[in-house]
Order: C-alpha cells, then sequence, then structure tokens
C-alpha cells in the first residue's frame, strides 16, 4: 500500500477531528477512537499517524468545536445595536428545537461540558473549554446584563430540555428561558 500524501494526511486529519467533534457533542467523549475512524470513512491503525492519543485527539476537538462556534457568531461580534441583534439572534437560535435536537451540530459548552467536568480530555482540553466559555459569556455580556448568568440560562435551559425531550415540559423550558432573557434586554 502507498504511502499517502502530506495533503490526504492533513485532509484525513480534519475530516478525523470534525466527525470526532459531532461525535463527542452528540455521544461523549467515551465513543471508541475505533468508532471515530469508522465515522470518518479511516482505519483504526490510521488514528496513530495522526494523534498520539485519545486525549490528544479530544484536546483538538475540544478546540475545534469552539472555533467552529466563533466563526459561526464571529461576523457578529460587532458592538452597539449590531451586538445587541446578534446575541438575540444567537439566545433564538440557542433555544430553538432545532439546536436541541442536533446535539452533533450544537454549541460545545453543552455537548462537551459532562466529558471535560470528567477530565474527559485532560487539562488542555478543560483549558479550552474555560476558554472558549469565558468568550461566549463575555459575547452575551451588555450594558447591564451579566454574560455568565445569560450563558447559565441558556446553558441550564438547552440540558434540560434534551433531558425532557418527547415530553411537552421540554418546549416550556426553552420557551421559559427565553422569557427570561428578553427581560434581561
Amino acid at each position: 500500500m502507498g504511502r499517502v500524501s502530506q495533503a490526504q494526511a492533513e485532509e484525513n486529519r480534519r475530516r478525523v477531528v470534525e466527525t470526532a467533534s459531532r461525535l463527542f457533542r452528540e455521544r461523549g467523549t467515551q465513543v471508541s477512537v475505533a468508532d471515530v475512524m469508522a465515522a470518518a470513512g479511516l482505519t483504526h491503525g490510521a488514528f496513530y499517524k495522526q494523534f498520539a492519543s485519545k486525549e490528544a485527539l479530544v484536546d483538538e476537538v475540544t478546540a475545534h468545536a469552539f472555533a467552529e462556534l466563533a466563526r459561526r457568531h464571529g461576523a457578529e461580534r460587532e458592538g452597539g445595536e449590531g451586538r445587541r441583534a446578534a446575541q438575540q439572534s444567537l439566545i433564538d437560535d440557542y433555544l430553538s428545537v432545532e439546536h436541541r435536537d442536533a446535539p452533533a451540530d450544537g454549541c460545545p459548552v453543552a455537548g462537551l461540558a459532562t466529558d471535560i467536568a470528567r477530565d474527559g480530555g485532560g487539562r488542555e482540553a478543560r483549558r479550552v473549554y474555560t476558554e472558549g466559555v469565558a468568550e461566549f459569556a463575555d459575547f452575551l455580556a451588555g450594558p447591564d446584563q451579566d454574560g455568565i448568568a445569560r450563558l447559565c440560562t441558556l446553558f441550564g435551559a438547552l440540558v434540560l430540555s434534551r433531558a425532557t425531550k418527547g415530553f411537552p415540559l421540554s418546549e416550556e423550558i426553552l420557551a421559559a428561558a427565553h422569557a427570561a432573557l428578553a427581560e434581561t434586554d
């Protein structure tokens, strides 16, 4: 079997990180390396050509997920009324049934919290996660609004809504959090 070109190796690594990012947010970091590689369409052995360990993958995935979040909302990080509109748009999207039902594509704050709390990736993943949470909270802050409290409301509502999915309470949680955040504007 021939060697993989450097460009192909980079593409493979990108595919593994993107695949693992979705799987980890959806199912947690306990997803096996074999499952990640199969979902990426690569062999299990190819993993060790790209990553020193699963912990290294979790570290990179955590950074990737928060970079993706920042890119998604990066254009909206302007000041003044543009920022308020961007915050409201983010809140509307975050507290939607679509976001609740798509954890693989969802926010890394909610998707990775439990695993990071259990040391799912190690010290580097925890550092990156902490910085990502702080940046997200900073984005949500306003002149009279505590960004950490707003983020906690978003996070808590999303997690509780996912846990109660299939029952009317799930949508009630999303609506109540949305109303509470609208009152702070």
